[in-house]
């Protein structure tokens, strides 16, 4: 399904109260009492920046954030430490302290976006704060072949996972579980840390230890990267000393958008010098991450993105790689190409877009827009049109029309023609915190 633009300009808008404050200051607080085995006392409430271990770490349906610890929990990435059982009345007291918690995902299903909360033997299904009927009950009634007293759990939908899953973890085991068939398949990652909570945000999966997370793969468990990384350098507001120095959001000014496209999934992104922003994922927050995380053989910036089909086009100077659009972007055999080979263009160019169900691409070069039919052998220019700009910097088609970025600002047009056929320009709209990702201009 194609997400239009207007309707991601909203989700922006709600990223923006959602978004990890890596990069916020606030003070520490002092360290709560604790007795000599290092458990925290009933009566004192924990800082988790003092470095803790979370017990489990969800979202809710709204994409609020719950890290649990102990019989208390902390909603969101600040704020102070809370009684679980204030929320999850459920739960109960007498220091008990959750062992996992997942956001289910099945969108054809009556059980979309509960939460999941394991202690012990048992589970329990919360919606909206509210427990379900029936619940709580032994894990083995609802995951048939899941081991009680478990150390962590963590949803991965369809198209991440082969299919909807849940991954839980007990020592070193991690036990996939197929929410449709309910089958499990156990795994042995001996190269992970022991997970004692795990998280999914924008995507990606972590693995949280003592104090610290490493990032890992749902399908092979694969770590790339540094780690250990201190969570609270990224998953908590805890002031000096614990920033991970990715500095402030652009002002809304300074925006200049790369490329902007859709897949055949939904999943949208933006691309900005050599990071991209996932633009659909608006209830988890938003975070700027590099290039090649999602696409490896990518190195620095692109120069224009498009989708057609199962595929997606990443076009940099006078190159053209083709990534399939499976549960991870996978770089098709033989490529990267010459654009001219693959398009009969000789790059590099300023934007590229296909329309939803047209097998067209758009290609624009400063004033200059090329139609090519994709479905053509070999592919070549059918038409070249003029359009009423010296450059674009980027271009999208969607459900709403066709977009056309430059700078801090953006033009619509009905259909790509219609583009074509205009001597004048439309008015301006100026990119804001509603439109994409970034900090109102102070005066």
């Amino acid at each position: 399904m194609t997400v239009g633009f207007r309707s991601l300009c909203v989700c922006l808008a709600l990223a923006l109260s959602n978004a990890a404050p890596a990069h916020h200051d606030a003070m520490i607080k002092d360290a709560p009492e604790r007795d000599p085995k290092g458990e925290d006392h009933h009566d004192a409430k924990p800082d988790r920046c003092t470095g803790i271990e979370f017990d489990a770490i969800t979202p809710d349906e709204k994409g609020n954030f719950f890290f649990f610890k102990g019989d208390h929990l902390w909603k969101g990435f600040s704020g102070s430490a809370m009684l679980s059982n204030s929320i999850f009345k459920e739960l109960g007291g007498n220091h008990r302290h959750v062992d996992a918690a997942f956001r289910m995902h099945q969108e054809d299903a009556r059980v979309h976006d509960h939460i999941y909360i394991f202690l012990d033997d048992e589970v329990f299904s919360f919606y909206n704060y509210t427990i379900a009927n029936g619940y709580p009950m032994k894990i083995q009634q609802e995951f048939p072949g899941i081991p009680s007293h478990l150390d962590a759990a963590v949803e991965c939908p369809k198209g991440e996972c082969i299919t909807d899953s849940v991954l839980f973890f007990k020592g070193n085991e991690t036990f996939s579980f197929d929410i449709t068939t309910k089958t499990v398949k156990k795994k042995m990652w001996t190269h992970l840390p022991n997970c004692t909570s795990a998280f999914r945000w924008l995507e990606h999966y972590y693995c949280f230890h003592d104090y610290n997370f490493t990032r890992f793969h749902p399908v092979s468990g694969e770590v790339t990267g540094t780690y250990p990384k201190d969570a609270r350098k990224y998953f908590m507001t805890c002031g000096e000393g614990f920033s991970h120095g990715g500095g402030a959001r652009l002002r809304c000014s300074e925006v200049k958008l790369n490329a902007v496209t859709t897949d055949d999934k939904g999943r949208s992104y933006a691309f900005h010098n050599a990071t991209y922003l996932r633009l659909d994922t608006h209830r988890d927050g938003s975070h700027h991450f590099p290039i090649s995380r999602l696409w490896k053989e990518i190195s620095g910036g692109v120069d224009a993105v498009f989708s057609y089909r199962d595929y997606m086009y990443i076009i940099k100077g006078g190159q053209v790689y083709i990534y399939k659009s499976e549960a991870h972007y996978t770089l098709m055999k033989g490529y990267p190409k010459p654009l001219k080979e693959e398009l009969g263009i000789d790059g590099p160019v300023d934007a590229a877009f296909s329309c939803p169900e047209q097998h067209t691409v758009h290609v624009i070069q400063g004033q200059r827009m090329y139609e090519v039919d994709l479905v053509a052998t070999p592919r070549v220019v059918k038409n070249e049109r003029s359009i009423p700009f010296l450059k674009i910097d980027a271009g999208l088609c969607d459900a709403d029309g066709v977009t056309l970025f430059i700078g801090p600002e953006y033009y619509s047009y009905k259909i790509p023609i219609i583009l074509a056929l205009s001597k004048i320009r439309p008015e301006p709209h100026k990119i804001s915190p509603e439109k994409f990702v970034c900090e109102r201009n102070s005066f």
